[in-house]
């Protein structure tokens, strides 16, 4: 989304000047794309970008709000979780516009420099930040936080280290780099050199994986080749907006995990009677067979146009087998009706008509958030700046109130920024207490068991895994697959993604779908990444991208992308990373926030990261943490 933009931005402050593309761009824009390459240039660690985006967010409010009248700040004289953070009403001689852009600066300045010192890009980002400022022409050794004098610098200042150490104190643990303090996995690591699983004390927890060279969303090689869990504890941290009448306090090993609107525990492996449980077979067989879908050349197309997908309805489904396979068709996609017609236009979409398997391909690495990417949270954000700066777009705020630029940016960010805030501490509240399986686990592990569909065939298991005429069969004797000496014969074989042994050459091949033994089962992921080192329960991406999609549709006034339709535009051949693809130009579109926050959610399970069960949780919590972060901003404005 706005590549070029990003990278014109960029470039031009490498070269010491505020780029021409950001005339028309607000200080607290221009800050906002440098925390944005900040981001990219960080560790992929979604929950304390969303923190930083949301205390930067903050900052830039406050100092916004100072200069008005009517608007109260959320930091500055306000108690948060009994913090109070002091301010004296100052008056700052001179222009008011000229001061508010003053104070926003050094605040982010400040911020953006300590949060991100530690990043293993801090160099590359240290250039990018001290350039933005010097651009603005500001002296970054002016370090006087004594406000009361009237200078406008010297409040930016102060917010920032008012800030900063107010989040020494809330629960993240910066102090000792976000590290756990008491989670431990009770699982031993898989070992992705062999097949199958081995080490799995309990099947419904979370187990680590053992690489040999770890590369993490975000590009970065870590130490150790055994990631640990990110964020288990994070329920912990001090919320924006969330209620405390949402959050239960939950014990597991003489542990407390604080739990935002509780889902309740997933599905278990097996029911409480010792039976195969359908419910997490289903779901997790479900993301195999989606990876039947990963290929350009079956000769399914689909309409992907508005027309086509989006307008789903999921507010009364629950999390039981019986909704779920209402909303997940076992041949992709779900079971949304599309949209009539486009009602900035009053006209039907135009048919949008692609191989499913680039569309499933193309959708699983756009929200897979990469390297060079945002993080979830952070890529809300550039949805956000996208909406801002389309042609069609009339600054509104709720699409009643008229506001300049800067206003916008500063209350809408403000916004966005408690929304993800809220919805990591949500999602990752969850992950960590319930530290649920991925499904390369629960694949691999129902599959070494055997087969559970007929005890009269062989390789039978009363709690494996169920066959599916043409997805998940038996070796037979006359297979491809069975090996030397008859070694694989009745073991369980899938019809799904062949993994990256099939990939020689990134920039000419692309694996394709075929019958491949389920112990060897891989996620349409990067091979030095495979699963995000964090229990699947529920969807961080879902919760994310559902909050977004509601802050979006309440700030904008209206659901719909402007002109009643966004998108991204996949190239031929160049935009896929770890296999060549797509096979032609791939535009996907959407017609309302909410048909991007579902596209997002599927994506996951095409991903092969996340089952249904992960999946429709993360979207309710998300759509209360939006709703709830919206009413809760709204009250510190005047509109």
């Amino acid at each position: 989304m706005q590549r070029l933009v990003k990278l014109s931005f960029v470039i031009s402050l490498f070269l010491g000047s505020i780029p021409s593309n950001s005339q028309n761009h607000s200080i607290a824009r221009i800050w906002n794309e440098v925390i944005l390459e900040s981001i990219r240039n960080d560790f992929a660690r979604p929950t304390v970008h969303a923190r930083n985006l949301f205390h930067l967010s903050a900052a830039m409010y406050d100092a916004w709000a100072v200069f008005d009248e009517e608007s109260r700040p959320y930091f500055l004289n306000q108690k948060n979780h009994g913090y109070h953070i002091p301010y004296q009403k100052t008056i700052y001689p001179g222009d008011k516009e000229k001061n508010r852009e003053v104070a926003i600066s050094y605040a982010a300045f400040r911020i953006l420099n300590h949060r991100y010192e530690i990043s293993p890009g801090y160099n590359k980002s240290r250039v990018i930040i001290d350039k933005a400022f010097s651009a603005l022409g500001y002296d970054p050794n002016f370090n006087s936080i004594d406000y009361s004098s009237g200078n406008p610098a010297a409040l930016g200042n102060y917010i920032a280290k008012s800030i900063i150490d107010y989040g020494w104190q809330d629960g993240s643990n910066e102090e000792y780099f976000y590290t756990n303090l008491y989670y431990e996995p009770v699982n031993k690591p898989l070992q992705l050199k062999n097949a199958g699983v081995r080490g799995i004390t309990d099947i419904n927890r979370w187990q680590p994986l053992a690489f040999e060279k770890f590369i993490d969303q975000s590009g970065n090689e870590l130490a150790g080749n055994v990631p640990e869990f990110l964020g288990p504890e994070w329920g912990k941290v001090l919320p924006f907006g969330l209620n405390s009448a949402d959050m239960k306090t939950l014990k597991r090993d003489g542990q407390a995990y604080p739990v935002y609107f509780d889902p309740g525990p997933p599905p278990s492996f097996l029911k409480t009677d010792g039976t195969s449980n359908e419910d997490f077979i289903w779901n997790h067989s479900l993301v195999s067979v989606w990876g039947s879908h990963l290929d350009p050349d079956d000769g399914l197309i689909w309409d992907i146009s508005p027309k086509g997908i989006g307008n789903l309805e999921f507010k009364n489904k629950k999390y039981n087998l019986e909704d779920l396979q209402k909303i997940y068709h076992i041949d992709g996609g779900d079971n949304s009706p599309g949209h009539p017609y486009n009602p900035f236009t009053g006209k039907a979409y135009v048919e949008n008509l692609v191989p499913r398997g680039d569309y499933a391909r193309v959708i699983a690495e756009f929200w897979a958030d990469g390297p060079d990417s945002e993080t979830p949270p952070g890529h809300w954000f550039t949805i956000l700046n996208y909406v801002s700066d389309h042609e069609d777009f009339e600054i509104k705020f709720e699409g009643i109130y008229p506001m300049d630029r800067l206003e916008w940016d500063i209350k809408s960010y403000f916004i966005l920024g408690g929304a993800m805030h809220d919805a990591a501490i949500a999602a990752w509240g969850i992950k960590g207490f319930y530290d649920y399986v991925r499904p390369i686990t629960a694949i691999r592990y129902m599959a070494d068991l055997g087969q559970s569909s007929d005890s009269n065939r062989p390789n039978f298991h009363p709690n494996g895994i169920q066959l599916v005429e043409g997805l998940i069969e038996l070796v037979g004797s006359d297979d491809p697959l069975i090996g030397p000496k008859n070694k694989n014969l009745n073991k369980i074989k899938v019809f799904s993604w062949r993994g990256h042994q099939y990939i020689k050459n990134t920039n000419t091949d692309y694996a394709k779908v075929g019958w491949i033994l389920a112990e060897n089962w891989w996620p349409y992921q990067r091979p030095t990444f495979v699963t995000p080192n964090f229990a699947g329960y529920v969807s961080g991406h879902s919760t994310y991208s559902r909050a977004a999609a509601e802050v979006l549709t309440l700030t904008t006034g209206c659901e719909y992308f402007p002109g009643g339709l966004g998108g991204f535009t996949a190239i031929k051949n160049k935009f896929l990373v770890f296999e060549e693809g797509p096979t032609q130009h791939i535009q996907i579109q959407w017609g309302t926030y909410r048909d991007a926050s579902n596209q997002c959610s599927l994506s996951r399970i095409w991903g092969g990261i996340h089952p249904p069960v992960d999946d429709l949780p993360g979207r309710l919590i998300g759509e209360e943490v939006g709703i709830n972060a919206f009413n809760y901003a709204n009250k510190f404005f005047n509109k």
